[in-house]
This record gives C-alpha cells, sequence and structure tokens, in this order.
C-alpha cells in the first residue's frame, strides 16, 4: 500500500509517501505526477515513511527528474537508510539530488 500526500504551494510541489512504492503501487505515483506536474517548477519528494522502493517505483523517479530537467528541479529529502542503499547500489545517487 502506497499513501500519496501532495501540498502545492506556487510553483512548488512537495509530494510525500508513505508505505511501499512498488511493482502494484507505482502507476497509482505515476498518474498523480503527470496530473500534478503541469506549471511545477520544484518538486520535492519526502520519503520519511517509505518503506521500500522497488525497480518500477526507481522508474517512476527516473520519469519525473526528465520532466522536472525540462521544467525546474527535483530533489529527494529525509530518505531513510534502507532506501538510500537501494539508491546507492543502482546509481541513482548520481542523477537524483538527495539532501
Amino acid at each position: 500500500m502506497l499513501n500519496i500526500i501532495k501540498e502545492r504551494e506556487g510553483d512548488k510541489l512537495t509530494v510525500a509517501l508513505e508505505g511501499r512504492l512498488d511493482t502494484i503501487t507505482s502507476p497509482d505515483l505515476e498518474k498523480s505526477l503527470s496530473e500534478s506536474l503541469p506549471g511545477v517548477t520544484e518538486l520535492v519528494m519526502d520519503f520519511e515513511k517509505l518503506d521500500y522502493i522497488s525497480s518500477a517505483g526507481l522508474r517512476v523517479l527516473l520519469a519525473a527528474q526528465k520532466i522536472m530537467n525540462r521544467q525546474g528541479s527535483m530533489k529527494l529529502c529525509r530518505v531513510r537508510e534502507a532506501i538510500m542503499e537501494i539508491l546507492e547500489v543502482t546509481g541513482f545517487t548520481d542523477i537524483l539530488t538527495i539532501e
């Protein structure tokens, strides 16, 4: 299960994820982002309560990063250690901005 909490302030969108971002839930995030990203110049992904991410979830992050490269910036914040290990092993720490 994945909860997606979105908060928009002007051109900034913060998306907090709670639960598991996997093959089952990644289409929900993809749809939610595609509806929300037009007009956004700053995307912040809050991973404080994200427990798991699969390759399908990583693909959604990569797609979001490509969109935001054209229209602004994207960063991940409050990434848990277990998620950070996955991002490091897959090389996503070189692609994404992580605070």
